[in-house]
């Protein structure tokens, strides 16, 4: 008899977002406001350099961790938003995606638990668990998607490792408020506990303060991962190319992690990565305020409860109104109106769906419509 496979990874499910888009694809005519991708091309300033690599032979294998032009640019660049991180500390990986999962290679063991706040991205889960972690959901929603000492502390046991916190977040667009910032500055302070910051939207924020966990806690730099990525602000999904800093021995651990799995980025994205830390993602951001603005108005229209996003390019409204659950009323959405979105479900919270409003202007305001229509028919 064949042997079983790898039993972590066979109790995970496949991701509900691609269903959701697959699904859509199968749809004619179906507009998409379901996968967090900007309608906008990579800048020229950004892909020219590609060409220039390409042209100077840079197609061998460059370091596990990054060239050292770029890990250095990748550090003042950090600097220069409050974060000190040397380039020593920055390690280039295939995405967010990637250096989330060799982070959490190095740092779970078998039995730990990670507390995950949600509504949360799923590969969170999906990593903590791959590595024979437990995750532990401590759940926002009560508070407007911010983290409560009270909540905090109920989900930590003496087998807490770590803390994931995604700010502006993934899907709901909050951004996390000093008390939350600081909440978990205190359990990691008096836990030893790691904080895994997903920092890809940092640079999508719209209104109101806004503070970096690592940027106002310099003190806990030793225990703080910071993940971010060039794909949202400069529209690079497709590159596959994001970092992530942490200082030793945590980074010289989350390294072997990263060189086992891919060895390295491509050498001739580097220049081109260096270069979009020049590039100002401000017009982009402007379009997706704009965005907002009319999703925001739209969603109150329809009389869908929504939190106001002020970061990333999410909406996550409550659709309890409507008497169907997030499942039955994305597939209906797609099947009766023609336009699709993602079940609260998939980020852990039912009873909610996501908007991604990063489409193209016309398309928006299609779907917005559709969905509006579709809504009719429920309430």
């Amino acid at each position: 008899m064949l042997k079983a496979t790898n039993r972590n990874l066979a109790q995970l499910a496949p991701s509900g977002i691609r269903r959701i888009s697959a699904l859509a694809a199968a749809r004619p005519g179906c507009i998409s406001l379901a996968l967090g991708e900007p309608d906008f091309t990579t800048p020229d300033a950004i892909c020219d350099e590609v060409a220039r690599a390409l042209a100077r032979g840079e197609t061998h294998y460059p370091p596990n961790n990054g060239t050292t032009e770029l890990r250095r640019a990748i550090a003042a660049y950090m600097t220069g938003q409050g974060i000190e991180r040397a380039a020593e500390d920055i390690i280039v990986t295939v995405g967010a995606t990637e250096a989330l999962s060799s982070t959490f290679r190095a740092l779970i063991d078998p039995g730990d638990e990670v507390i995950v706040p949600v509504p949360a991205f799923t590969v969170y889960a999906s990593d903590v668990r791959a590595c024979g972690g437990t995750v532990v959901e401590l759940d926002t929603t009560r508070s407007a998607f911010q983290i409560t000492p009270d909540d905090l502390a109920a989900c930590v046991s003496a087998a807490t490792k770590a803390i994931v916190i995604c700010s502006p977040n993934n899907p709901t667009g909050c951004v996390l408020d000093t008390p939350s910032l600081d909440a978990v500055a205190q359990l990691a302070a008096e836990q030893g506990v790691y904080v895994v910051c997903d920092d890809v939207y940092n640079r999508l924020v719209y209104e109101g303060a806004y503070e970096r966990f690592a940027a106002r806690h310099p003190e806990l730099a030793d225990r703080t991962v910071v993940i971010d990525s060039f794909s949202k602000p400069w529209a690079m999904t497709g590159w596959r190319v994001g970092w992530l800093a942490a200082t030793p021995p945590v980074v010289d651990e989350i390294a072997k992690a990263h060189q086992f799995a891919v060895s390295s980025v491509p050498a001739f994205i580097m220049p081109a990565a260096a270069r979009a830390l020049e590039v100002d993602p401000a017009p982009m951001v402007a379009a997706f305020r704009a965005r907002r603005e009319r999703v925001v108005h739209a969603l109150a229209d329809m009389g869908l409860g929504c939190n106001v996003p002020t970061g990333a390019f999410y909406a996550f409204p409550s659709i309890a109104q409507t008497g169907l659950d997030d499942e039955a009323f994305c597939e209906r959405a797609i099947r009766e109106a023609g336009v699709a979105l993602v079940p609260g479900g998939c980020f852990g919270v039912p009873g909610h769906v996501r908007l991604s409003y990063c489409v193209a202007d016309d398309a928006l305001d299609e779907g917005l419509s559709r969905l509006a229509g579709f809504v009719d028919t429920l309430i």
